[in-house]
């Protein structure tokens, strides 16, 4: 294309440039040529005068002379009356040129050699016509022309010069942009989807960058969320696992318990690798419709009734509250199972058997809180077990339970908030917002959520007394 736009421009400018210049060249050539004749026709007028007056050969010698044309000027004077014919100076025409002008008795220009010359006649007193030849050499002819068509020429050819150039920088422009197009999109073909197109160019170039990124980061997107869903799926699988788990422990001992639990654990092993490989998605969470969500104290109840029959196999306590009216909240049943299995799964894999664990919902104006709390040895760092994929750094943890429970939350515009629990182990609060608007922090309004938020969680503390 650069290369295209640059002959073509050549090809553009030269015909401009000769569709000009030659023309005015000529013009210029005919300019000189009639500067130089019109110089011959001055000096043929000069002797004029002498001529009316005489054409004694001495006195008309001497006008000559005097104009400094002896040498390029002749004067040809014809007999009359017994008087002999004059002829002065030297002769360059050829007779018959000077007799055809002495009887047509206008001025011609008649070629010689090393030039041309001027046959002007003049009338005498006696009647006759005389002949006044002025010589005209070709150098006068074109003197200026050569340095004029060189000037021509120079012209001509900076102007291509300077054509190339700008469609050079023209198709620079055109060019780097479409170059870069192209390499981002054999970058995102190999795989390097951080490849994006500078948006500048033309304008047809820039809608081209504009809709080459937005389709990178569709794709980016895309196989985040697919990674997502890959890990979320894969982290749900715990629960089914960890009961397993549990069920291979009480087989005793033998050949066949001893294959069923090492097929668990490499199955765990497995499950845990999905999760780590998809764990650096980026977090998204679809929103919720009007009308759309579930009722979470229907939820919990169905989730704590399958989590009871382990509990009553390892001895632990629990306790479940505020689900006997329903809650609704703008969350997707199988979020809310997820969330809450994966937070009941962590009781029972980083605690020991025997530990008591609760589960509390409470249904506020605005926003739904549920709280799951155990009485094993707590969090030691908040902060970094919310973060995607930290894990509590044993082995079988991803860390990617706690950071489900969270984008269930987020997408409602709450958040969760871990702490230590009555029963002395970890606390995690689900603060799930009614309205969807963002829990607000700052201000008076902020103030009293948070009173509020200590008074639920209060009222949880003082009633949360296991049997």
């Amino acid at each position: 294309m650069r290369w295209a736009l640059v002959k073509v421009c050549v090809a553009v400018t030269a015909m401009v440039v000769v569709a000009f210049a030659v023309p005015l060249g000529l013009v210029i050539r005919e300019m000189a040529r009639d500067r130089a004749f019109s110089n011959a026709e001055r000096e043929a007028a000069a002797i004029a005068p002498a001529l009316s007056i005489t054409t004694d050969r001495r006195q008309l010698e001497k006008v000559i002379a005097s104009a400094g044309s002896d040498e390029g000027m002749a004067v040809h004077i014809p007999a009359s009356d017994g008087v002999e014919a004059v002829d002065l100076g030297r002769q360059r025409a050829v007779g018959k040129d000077i007799a055809t002008t002495r009887k047509l008795g206008r001025a011609s220009t008649t070629e010689v050699p090393g030039g041309f010359t001027l046959l002007q006649p003049i009338a005498l007193s006696t009647g006759k016509i005389a002949v006044v030849e002025v010589y005209v050499p070709q150098s006068e002819v074109t003197n200026g022309v050569a340095t004029a068509w060189a000037v021509l020429a120079g012209v001509g050819v900076a102007l291509i010069v300077g054509s190339v150039a700008v469609a050079d920088r023209l198709g620079v422009r055109m060019v780097k942009p479409a170059q870069r197009l192209v390499e981002s999109a054999h970058e995102l073909g190999e795989g390097k989807l951080g490849a994006r197109v500078p948006e500048e160019g033309p304008t047809e170039l820039r809608l081209a960058a504009v809709a080459f990124n937005s389709m990178a980061d569709q794709v980016v997107q895309l196989l985040a969320n697919e990674r997502e869903l890959a890990a979320d799926l894969s982290h749900r699988l715990r629960t089914p696992l960890t009961v397993l788990r549990l069920n291979a422990a009480s087989l005793g001992d033998g050949p066949a318990a001893e294959q069923t639990r090492a097929a668990v654990a490499q199955l765990e092993r497995e499950v845990d690798t999905i999760i780590r490989t998809a764990r650096d998605a980026k977090p998204q969470t679809a929103a919720i419709g009007v009308g759309a969500g579930c009722d979470a104290a229907e939820v919990v109840r169905e989730r704590m009734d399958f989590w009871s029959a382990l509990a009553e196999d390892e001895g632990r306590k629990v306790r479940v509250a505020g689900v006997d009216r329903p809650v609704r909240i703008p969350v997707a049943r199988a979020d809310l199972v997820a969330a809450l299995d994966a937070l009941l799964g962590n009781v029972f894999r980083h605690t020991a058997e025997g530990t008591a664990f609760a589960v509390d919902v409470h249904n506020g104006e605005d926003a739904v809180i549920v709280l799951v709390s155990d009485a094993g040895p707590g969090i030691t760092d908040p902060e970094a077990a919310m973060a995607r994929g930290g894990g509590s750094g044993s082995d079988g943890s991803t860390g990617l339970g706690l950071d489900i429970v969270r984008r269930l939350a987020e997408s409602t515009g709450g958040d969760v908030r871990i702490g230590r629990s009555v029963l002395g182990g970890t606390e995690v609060r689900i603060w799930i917002q009614l309205d969807g608007r963002e829990p607000e922090r700052r201000g008076h309004r902020g103030s009293v959520r948070r009173r509020r938020s200590a008074k639920l969680v209060s009222t949880f503390n003082r009633s949360r007394s296991l049997p």
